[in-house]
């Protein structure tokens, strides 16, 4: 059951990333003055358009979402470990970030800014604690996770 919700969550992460990856990467303009698509843009309010940032954005977001794809494909630790870690090391400065700037926009957006941003980095906690906290059914709440076997071999796909 761990590792069907584990596959789910970073499935997640992976369609989050590529969207926002796909759409910064491939087409920057329209990115950064319609983003996230609802008529209020959040992009445009924060500062002149810069393409080559844009961009790195969505570059980044697509290697993001390759990470996620490869880690709920596999579910190797290591790879879980990274994809989910991802997820918070990029999610949370983010978030903080927007949290500081919530000024730039009316209260439904800020609403919406501050819940699709926390998403990234909860999806990334929830992996992390499925894949090295306790397990009740297995009893392997004594055994320290790097004695623990992998969550999956990676054969079984």
């Amino acid at each position: 059951m761990r590792e069907r919700i584990s596959r789910i969550l970073l499935g997640l992460v992976a369609a989050g990333s590529a969207f926002v990856g796909g759409w910064a990467g491939f087409a920057p303009r329209s990115f950064y003055d319609d983003f996230p698509g609802t008529g209020h843009p959040w992009v445009s309010p924060d500062g002149p358009f810069n393409e080559h940032l844009v961009r790195d954005v969505g570059w980044f977001n697509l290697a993001l979402a390759l990470v996620a794809v490869i880690a709920a494909v596999s579910l190797a630790r290591a790879a879980v470990a990274a994809a989910a870690g991802a997820a918070i090391v990029s999610g949370v400065p983010h978030l903080a970030y927007h949290v500081a700037h919530l000024d730039l926009y009316g209260t439904a957006d800020q609403i919406g800014n501050v819940v699709s941003l926390a998403i990234g980095p909860l999806l990334g906690l929830a992996v992390l604690v499925l894949t090295f906290g306790p397990s009740r059914a297995s009893g392997s709440a004594k055994m320290p996770a790097s004695s623990r076997p992998p969550l999956s071999s990676a054969s079984s796909g």
